[in-house]
Order: structure tokens, then sequence, then C-alpha cells
């Protein structure tokens, strides 16, 4: 039945959620506004229709005191599944997205059952991990009888993934509306008194139905307050007739929400300094101000918290958190928290032992328990120099976590002129982590190489060498200019290192690559990581890939990435699978458009920003090079709207290449040439002085088209001499292509041998569009007999890896040579998405529905889901036909 007034374009909505849930089609929906607009009001009703609709209904909210307790708010919401939850628990010192996905396997298989719907209220007060595991679920919900409805103050960025998660954002209530409610709950009010409460109340429900409370029978005058602060004042006055138990107790719940009633009688027995009994729980209930369910007291709204609290004076707050000290002396960290709140001033001792209790959290994994114990410590040390370390500390821990604006938070807060040198260099790590700014970004390599060097001179190694390889990691990413990027590699050398942790072996590869390409490259191989390192394995894949070692990058990121899966490392993934751009040029078209799927996903998901950027670049281009130039385009124009693109020179000379491709595919030859050869500018944003030399097939591709034959010669001028300083797959691949497709024809056949024969082999789609080049080149030569066999095979590698617009290029030649060519079937990637490829693959490899879900972060009823979609596009009816099937069509 509905009871809200003026929701019921709301209410609609959630009805209709409510039904595509109940059909199978699940999803998820944030509600966000001011205090007192009816977001609880609206969660209450919707449960209530949910458990008419045969629902089973999960509810949890935020509560400001706990918000810094990992996964309170998600134990609160899995309380009603009893021993299922207790047999997949979430574990304070486990990954959040682990826990998410046992989470979601249990509401999954809850939902199998019969329809779950899951409700948190303020979501601005819940626990960072519960939030998470939240918003992780959230973005889940498809194939599920499940719906997820958030709500909160604000629009919550941690949400992340929009697309999923429509925003429903409430206003207050229309005039008529606000009437109807007033008169509903205060028929009676004078017409004076009525109307100051329409104006005070602002279509605000809460204070139409509570403002009337306040003023009962006497005038309502204005009285200059916030309409929050003034709902305030209202339910604080509601006190005024209990006695000191009753306002101790209600002291108490407010400090600490959700702890057992015993406790907080006990609480409030110290308070006071006499025993209290349960009769003071009765002046609360009187007042409206709290509900008593199965022992567990609860304030009817988040307001009514607040109030009783700001209303105490301070040495009442202070005696209430002194009592829950002790009270929760067998909880070691909300202890602390009282100890911490019942502290004025500094106290070194209590930030000693806050600072311990923190360490311990960190060793055991535990950084959302860290965090804010490293905060109040910060707080209440005596020392500015350690309070800035301190707050350095809790920014890293917070960065960690993902939780970027709380890191900026933190770092505005530490006084730089009390910075030594490794404090100094591990606020340039942090605030590295915290995004990637757009401003000088020379300047700021090298205060990072200065600060670096600083750190190893106090004995800091370890933090030394991590800030360097970031400053080595932004000469690539950033493309910094020559005299940046020799700073770097001078500080390592003043070190003295032998080179052999990954890391440092990466940071002359970013850095410096043409002047120590030579060297560094046999030392990836020497590396020999530790195989369950998945850190060193990121540093190896990363540096190979940005020299240009596609078959090396590739084989140390698959190692790092199986372990990131391992261990729920999502961010991590989706850095290391940014290794599908190399996979591009070892002609793996749809392993590529599966990894970049998903890292984007991941990226997006997680806050990786610059990741994101990368990746969306990638997808563009295995876009464009399986023919879907919709595709392509839409993301080209999602990655070029960013503020940060011109910022990330990596990303920009993708999207170039990406241009380029389609115009040469669409048969504009002149535009494709131009804007290729722009990237070879050193002064255009799309240019990058390593990067750049992925393109150079592209370029001698458009040039023959366009003939621009002599101009390309004279841009690729350099290559031949760089290709010496770093004899990469990808300046070997630029060089020798390049070399013979721009030949003169008098040179081209020994040219097209011997670039066949230089090219490394796992480069099939370079090989691949050479022979077709080759075969081009003996058509204009009338060879048309010697052009068919390297046309065909041409052709046969591009329908293999999808690669379709190529493949339509050797399918036209072929025709042109006299030969009549078969039409193409359809691709296996045409008929199937990438996550639908991915699944078939893994399923094709004998995993089960659960580890494959456990491999992706989706349930195992969705895998199912997307199976029972798939055998009948292959033409099967099972799992024991999909390799066949998948054979057949590759």
């Amino acid at each position: 039945m509905n009871r809200m007034v003026g929701r019921d374009d709301e209410l609609r909505l959630l009805d209709a959620l409510l039904s595509a849930s109940e059909a199978g089609q699940g999803t998820a929906l944030r509600i966000h506004g001011a205090a007192g607009l009816g977001k609880s009001a609206l969660l209450r009703t919707t449960a209530e229709r949910a458990a008419e609709r045969g629902f089973f209904v999960l509810s949890t909210s935020g509560v400001e005191t706990e918000r810094w307790f990992p996964f309170a708010a998600l134990h609160l919401l899995l309380q009603p599944l009893g021993r299922e939850a207790a047999n997949r628990p979430a574990e304070a010192d486990a990954d959040v997205y682990r826990i998410g996905l046992a989470v979601l396997e249990l509401l999954a298989d809850a939902a199998d059952r019969q329809p779950v719907l899951v409700l948190a209220d303020d979501l601005q007060w819940i626990d960072k991990p519960s939030r998470d595991v939240l918003g992780f679920v959230a973005r889940r919900t498809v194939n599920h009888r499940l719906l997820v409805v958030g709500a909160s103050r604000r629009p919550e960025s941690d949400w992340r993934g929009p697309d999923l998660m429509p925003d429903l954002h409430l206003e207050p209530l229309a005039g008529a509306a606000a009437e109807r409610l007033l008169d509903a709950g205060a028929p009676d009010l004078p017409a004076t008194t009525r109307s100051l409460i329409l104006d005070r109340a602002a279509g605000n429900p809460l204070a139409l139905v509570e403002l009337p409370k306040a003023v009962g029978d006497g005038p309502a005058e204005p009285d200059g307050l916030p309409l929050t602060r003034r709902l305030e004042v209202a339910f604080a006055a509601r006190t005024d007739a209990a006695d000191p138990a009753g306002r101790a107790l209600l002291l108490a719940l407010a400090a600490e929400p959700g702890t057992p009633l015993d406790r907080l009688l006990e609480a409030a027995g110290g308070i006071t300094g006499t025993a209290v009994g349960p009769d003071a729980i009765q002046p609360g209930v009187d007042a409206g101000l709290v509900t008593l369910s199965d022992t567990r007291l609860e304030f009817r709204h988040p307001l009514m918290r607040s109030a009783i609290y700001k209303s105490a004076t301070v040495p009442e707050r202070l005696a209430a958190h002194r009592a829950l000290a002790r009270v929760l002396a067998e909880s070691p960290e909300r202890r602390l928290a009282h100890e911490a709140a019942a502290t004025i001033g500094p106290d070194d001792d209590l930030a000693d032992r806050l600072e311990t209790f923190a360490g311990a959290a960190l060793t055991q994994g535990r950084m959302a328990a860290a965090l804010p114990a490293l905060r109040r410590a910060a707080e209440l040390a005596g020392d500015g120099r350690r309070r800035t370390g301190l707050l350095i500390r809790a920014a890293e821990v917070a960065s960690l976590l993902s939780d970027r604006r709380h890191a900026r938070a933190l770092l505005d807060r530490a006084d730089l002129n009390a910075l030594g040198p490794v404090d100094r260099a591990r606020l340039l790590i942090v605030s590295d982590n915290a995004g990637l700014e757009a401003d000088d970004k020379h300047r700021r390599i090298r205060e990072m190489v200065t600060a670096a060097g600083a750190a190893m001179e106090a004995g800091a190694r370890d933090v030394a060498e991590n800030l360097l390889w970031r400053a080595g990691t932004r000469c690539f990413f950033l493309d910094g200019d020559a005299l940046t990027r020799a700073a770097v590699t001078a500080q390592l050398a003043r070190w003295d290192s032998d080179l052999r942790p990954p890391h440092l072996v990466t940071v002359r590869a970013y850095a410096e690559p043409y002047r120590y390409g030579v060297d560094v490259l046999p030392r990836f191989d020497a590396a020999e990581p530790d195989p369950s390192d998945g850190r060193a394995l990121h540093f190896l894949g990363s540096g190979a890939m940005v020299l240009g070692e596609f078959t090396r990058a590739s084989r140390y990121l698959d190692q790092a990435a199986a372990i990131w899966r391992a261990q729920g490392q999502l961010g991590l993934l989706s850095r290391t699978l940014a290794g599908a751009w190399p996979r591009f040029y070892l002609g793996e078209l749809g392993r590529a458009r599966a990894e970049a799927d998903e890292g984007l996903q991941l990226a997006d998901e997680t806050g990786e920003t610059v990741v994101s950027h990368g990746l969306r670049a990638t997808a563009g281009l295995i876009a464009a090079a399986r023919g879907d130039a919709e595709d392509a385009i839409r993301v080209l124009r999602e990655l070029r709207t960013s503020r940060l693109f011109a910022a990330m020179p990596f990303a920009t000379v993708i999207a170039q290449q990406t241009d380029g491709l389609l115009a040469l595919f669409e048969g504009r030859a002149d535009e494709a040439y131009r804007l290729l050869a722009k990237a070879f500018d050193p002064a255009d944003v799309h240019h990058h002085s390593v990067s750049v030399w992925m393109l150079a097939p592209d370029l001698a591709d458009a040039a023959v088209a366009a003939g621009k034959v002599d101009e390309a010669r004279s841009v690729l001028a350099d290559l031949p001499g760089l290709t010496a300083k770093l004899p990469t797959e990808m300046m070997t691949m630029a060089h020798f292509y390049t070399r013979a497709v721009l030949a003169p024809d008098e040179e081209a056949e020994q040219a097209y041998a011997e670039a066949l024969d230089s090219l490394p082999p796992a480069l099939t789609l370079a090989r691949a569009r050479l022979r077709l080049h080759h075969g081009r080149w003996l058509r204009r030569q009338r060879r048309y007999l010697d052009a068919r066999d390297p046309l065909r095979t041409a052709r046969d590698e591009f329908d293999r890896m999808g690669a379709l617009p190529w493949a339509e290029m050797a399918r036209s030649q072929l025709r042109a040579t006299g030969e009549a060519a078969a039409n193409r079937d359809p691709h296996l990637s045409e008929q199937l998405s990438a996550r639908e490829m991915q699944i078939a693959e893994l399923a094709a490899r004998g995993l089960s529905n659960r580890e494959i879900g456990q491999r992706l972060f989706i349930s195992h009823r969705t895998v199912s889901s997307y199976l029972y979609r798939i055998y009948p596009r292959l033409g099967i009816t099972g799992r024991g036909q999909l390799a066949g099937a998948l054979a057949a069509a590759s």
C-alpha cells in the first residue's frame, strides 16, 4: 500500500525494478538527495512491497561512528542469512573483492530460491569495505533475481559503473503534495503556523512531519537556522522531559549505534555514575526518537542520532566515550576509537597505541582498520613532524584502498615544512597513487628524482627505489623530455645498483630506451622472477611492453594476471590486462578484445583512471582491426572528451593510429596518411617518442595507397638507426616492414624476402599484412600466379584472427588476380561478445561454472546463463561440444 505522499513516480520506478528483478533481470539503483527528503521512507516502502511479492529482503545502513570499522555494515546485512553467511564469512583481512564474490554467490544462491532485495541506507556513512562489496554486487546483478538499492545524501562516486546503476535524485515535494503531507499529520494548525512551516520545510517531507510536533500550539517564529539544524534542535528538545538515565542511554546510543542493549545500559550507568535499568528506554520511545525491536535499540532517523549527540555538552560526550571504551574493552578497535574520542589535545601515549594497532592491522592485511587509527594518531601527536609522517602513512593506506579522495584530504593536512627526506619521498609516492595531474610533467618527474636521491641518502632504499621507478614510468606514460629522462637514469647510476630487481630493470627501459635498450633486453630473460611474485612479473611485463617486446610482455603479464585473479586484486589485474595492447601485434585479436573489455570494466570499477585511458585506446584499435568501425568511433569519442587525454601521449598515439586505420579501411587514403604522419611530429599532441613506431607499418600502407611514398621515407628516416639502438620486436617490425612496403620496384623482391625472414615469427598480424602487400606488389607487376600464394596465406591468416578489413582486402586482391575468392564464413568473434568468448573458451578447457565465475568475478549462475545463450549460436546443445565447435570455427 502506498502511504507516501508525492512520490508516485519514484514508487512506480521501484515497482518496475522489482518486477524486472522478479523475472530474472536483476539491476541496481542509487537514490540520493538531501537529509529528510524521504530516502529511508522509500526504502521502507519498497521493502514492504517486495515482501508482499515474496522477496527475501536484506537491509543495512550506515552509521557515522561505524564507518571506519571494516565490514560492519556488511555483517549487519548478512545476519538474516544465518548459517549460510557464517559459512562464507567476511574476514577483515581478506581482499574486498574476494569477499564481494563470496557475497555475490551467497545472494545468487538465495535468489535462486526466491527473489532478493538488498537495501543499503546512508551509503555515505557505510564503511568503505562494505560499500565496495555492495557496489561489487550491484554491478553484477544481471541474470539474477536480485535488486540492489542504495540511498545516500550525495551521489556515491564509489559505486562506480553508472551505466549499470542509474541514479534517482530526490527533489523536495511540490507545493500541493507538501500541503497534503502537512495537513495529514497536523490538520489543525493555525493558518499562520501552517504557512510558516510550509515555508521553512521547503518541501522536505521529514520537516513537514516533525516541525509541527516541535511548535505544538505555540507560535512558530523564524529562527534563522538551516533546515537540517532546525530539525536537530527540534529532536533534541524532545529529551527535555527525560530523566538523566534516559538521556544518558540516548547519548550512549548516539555515540555507538548498533551496540547490544545490555552494553548500552552499562555505558549509560557509567555516564550517570549509577546503575541504569531497562526503564531508561521508555522516554526515548515516548519522544518518538527510538524504536525497540528484538532487544535492538535504533534511532528512527539519522538526524535524531546527530541531534542527541550534538546537543550534549562536551563533558557529557567525553564521559560517554570513556564509558563506552570500558564496556567495549574486548574490541580493541572500538575501545581505541572511544578512547581517542574521549581525548582533548595531544596525547602521545594514545597516539603510540593507535600507531601500534595500525601497524598490526597492516601486517594482517586489515588496511581499512589501520586507516582511522593512523588518522587519529596524527591528530593526537604532539610533534608536528611526527604528525605529518602519520598523515602520510594514513594517505598511503587510503591510496592502497583506492580511496583517492580521502588520500588527497589527508595530504592537504600535512605540514610540508615539517617533512624530512624520507617522508617527502613517501609523500610523492602517495600523491602519485592519488592521481595523474596534467600540470608541468617534467617538473614533477624531476622533483621525484631529487626526492628519491635524498631518501636513498637517508637510508630508505625501498622508498627511494619505489619513487624512482614511478619517475621512470612517468617518463614513458607522459613522454618526458630528454633532460628529464636522463635525470632518472643518472640518479639510478649514482646508487651503484646491480639492476637485478625487476623494478630497477624497468627504470632504464622506461626512461631512456634508446640509450639502454641493448643492455636492458637481456636482463628481462635473466631476471628469473619468483613465479608467485605478481609485482615482479608485472614490472617485467610492463617494461617489456613499453619497449615493444610484445612476446616477452605477454608472457610475463599473463603470469601476473593469474596471480592477481587468484588474490582478487582487481585494480592490479586491470593494470596487467593493459597487456591486451601487445596482443594486437601478435594477431590475438579475440583475446585482446576480451582482455581489453574486462580490463576496462575493472579499471572503471576500481578507479584506475590512467589504466582506463590506455585500455580504452586499445579497445578502439581492436574494434577497428575487427571491422567494427562504429564501436571504434564510439570508444575514441569517449577517450578524446577526457580532460586528461592530451596529457597522456601513450594513449593519444594509439587513438591516432585507430583514426588512421579507419580512414584507410574506408578508402580515404590521403586522410589516413595525413592523420598518421601527424603522430610523427614531436609538436603534435598525438606524438610519443617511442610508441610512435607502432604506427610505422600503418604509415607505409597509407603512403602506398595515397601515392606519398617519398614523403613517408623522409618521415621514417631515423628508423634504421633507432632500431639498432633498440632492437625490439616493435622496432624490428617497423624497420623491415616499411623498408619492404616502401621499396622501389627494383629492390622490392629482395626487401620482401628479407622482411619475412627478419620479422619475429610471433608477430602474425604484421607478417600477414606483409604478405598482403607482397601479393599486391606482385599483381601490379602482372605476376598474377605468383601473387596468389601470399594473398591466400594472408587471407587465411586474417580470417583466423578475425581481422576482417584486411581479410576483405586480401579477397579483393585475389579476385584481381583472376582467382574466385569464396565468401568467408562469419568469424566466431562476430557471433559472440568478448565476455561470451571468454566464457566459452574457459568452459571448453574444462573449467566448471564456479571456477569460471571465480576467474571472471561473476557468479556461477551468471556463467550458466551465458552458456545457455552461447550453445544455440554455435549450433551445439551442451558443454561437451564446445571444444569442437570452437576449434572448427577458428
